[in-house]
């Protein structure tokens, strides 16, 4: 039995007891919407995706973000074609069997587990940008203690944290992209290097680490994009997600344009791109080699809030995800258990202690630049397993449910191919991925993760088989109250 009551205010009035409120408002999607897709990934992985593929990070960001818009419109097609789906590990289990929402949505919490614990090692580098003497534990802890406390809120305030997270970041870089033009158009100079576009080509072409290097590129671009699934998850606490969620999803394509291409297109033309350091942010990087020390601060402040912001992102879906587990019986019940204000404290507390093992992680390597890359590289590698369910959710919901498809008023462009183009590309990622030799081991020590899977699921499914009890929980065809008339 919930410890949840039932809600009083007006707009938690479709809520049933035990569930989580719908609290968030359509300028909350938007701005969760482009908050996640800008995160630690940018600010700090672009770093070391220009050091090993150059000019040509503008063509990865762009290619990674063509297949994320595709993969975001099937998401939305699926979630909007029955408003009782709350995650992507409802539609897989839906779609694809009891086992593949259990595998999908332990997936998703263990991989947002590790990319909060590669957000945490970001923090203690920027962290030592201010304090270099500062112990590596001391932000690590902080971090993780108020990643909690914050997710212990009810949703609404979470959504106005993002809100707010969000603004910072945007205006932070289209501060970065007008100081950049102003520095181009007057021809600034810095150690006798003059800003100009031409520096995109004229140092080896926009591929001056040949086809080598384009291909390694792929592994910190698809971390880079670690989030923007997000907008699914937040949807099912959204007031009105038949209206808010298309708007959401259909501006992925200029976020990208403008927050990845034209960021670093304008960084790699006032700064050398041989210059910018793997594991150093390149925004804050530009600042400081043009001369400009102030506004590097601000810039490391914001780089700094993006990766709070990331990691309180990530707490937050993990705990989503657990919740739904517990809701499944795939995890236990005591995970599903709600306060007065539709928290679900207990998934949240088991989410966010785990992050304190990124202190010692951060002692146990090189520093905090190996720390990152490893906890990146893993959590590249199981997205895609993550990204993959919703294509192939979409390919069966396509030949069991064409009706909903026909009526949907969010259809994939191309939807008969898409799917498979998007699987394709999965493939060259992957090989990607074992041709790298910082990346491959993470790689071959995937099929691991999802063996221990297997196991669990089985021993999960004897239990539940034992006790007489359903193998998941059902999805409701009825229809929703928020559908439209």
């Amino acid at each position: 039995m919930t410890r949840n009551q039932s809600p009083t205010h007006e707009h938690h009035s479709d809520t049933p007891p035990g569930e989580m409120h719908r609290g968030l408002k359509n300028r909350h999607l938007q701005l969760i919407a482009i908050g996640g897709a800008i995160g630690t990934g940018l600010f700090m992985g672009s770093g070391r995706l220009v050091s090993v593929a150059g000019p040509s990070i503008l063509f990865i960001y762009a290619i990674i973000g063509f297949f994320v818009f595709l993969i975001m419109r099937m998401l939305g097609e699926l979630l909007l074609s029955n408003l009782h789906y709350k995650t992507f590990g409802d539609i897989a289990k839906d779609l694809l069997g009891p086992w593949a929402g259990f595998f999908v949505a332990w997936n998703y919490w263990f991989s947002w587990v590790i990319a909060c614990v590669a957000d945490i090692t970001a923090i203690v580098a920027y962290t030592q940008f201010f304090w270099p003497e500062i112990p590596l534990w001391l932000p690590a802890l902080c971090a993780a203690t108020l990643l909690l406390l914050l997710n212990l809120q009810p949703v609404k305030w979470f959504g106005e944290m993002e809100f707010w997270f969000a603004i910072v970041k945007i205006l932070a870089i289209l501060a970065l992209i007008g100081t950049g033009l102003v520095l181009i158009f007057t021809g600034f100079s810095h150690d006798g290097f003059q800003a100009s576009f031409t520096h995109l080509w004229d140092q080896g072409g926009m591929f001056p680490l040949g086809l080598s290097g384009f291909v390694l590129g792929f592994q910190m671009g698809v971390f880079s994009f670690i989030g923007v699934e997000l907008v699914g998850t937040a949807a099912a606490e959204t007031e009105n997600p038949r209206k808010n969620l298309p708007k959401a999803i259909n501006s992925i394509v200029i976020r990208i344009l403008v927050f990845y291409v034209a960021s670093l297109a304008i960084i790699m033309s006032i700064t050398s791109w041989t210059e910018l350091e793997a594991g150093k942010s390149p925004f804050v990087q530009t600042f400081l080699l043009a001369g400009f020390v102030p506004a590097a601060l601000v810039i490391n402040l914001v780089v700094l809030s993006s990766a709070a912001s990331s990691a309180n992102s990530g707490v937050y879906s993990g705990t989503r995800m657990l919740f739904g587990l517990a809701k499944d019986g795939h995890a236990p019940a005591r995970f599903a258990l709600t306060d007065s204000r539709g928290v679900p404290t207990r998934a949240v507390f088991v989410t966010a202690v785990l992050l304190f093992t990124a202190i010692p992680l951060l002692y146990a390597g090189q520093g905090v630049v190996v720390a990152f890359d490893f906890v990146a590289t893993m959590c590249a590698t199981l997205v895609l397993f993550t990204w993959g369910s919703i294509v192939v959710s979409y390919i069966v919901y396509l030949r069991r449910r064409p009706q909903l498809h026909e009526a949907s008023r969010f259809r994939v462009p191309g939807a008969r191919f898409a799917p498979w183009l998007v699987l394709a590309f999965f493939a060259f990622l992957i090989g990607a991925f074992l041709y790298s030799e910082g990346t491959r081991w993470a790689t071959l020590a995937a099929p691991v993760w999802f063996v221990i899977l297997t196991v669990a699921w089985q021993m999960r499914k004897r239990s539940l088989l034992r006790q007489g009890k359903p193998l998941t929980g059902t999805i409701p065809t009825v229809r929703h109250p928020l559908d439209e008339d």
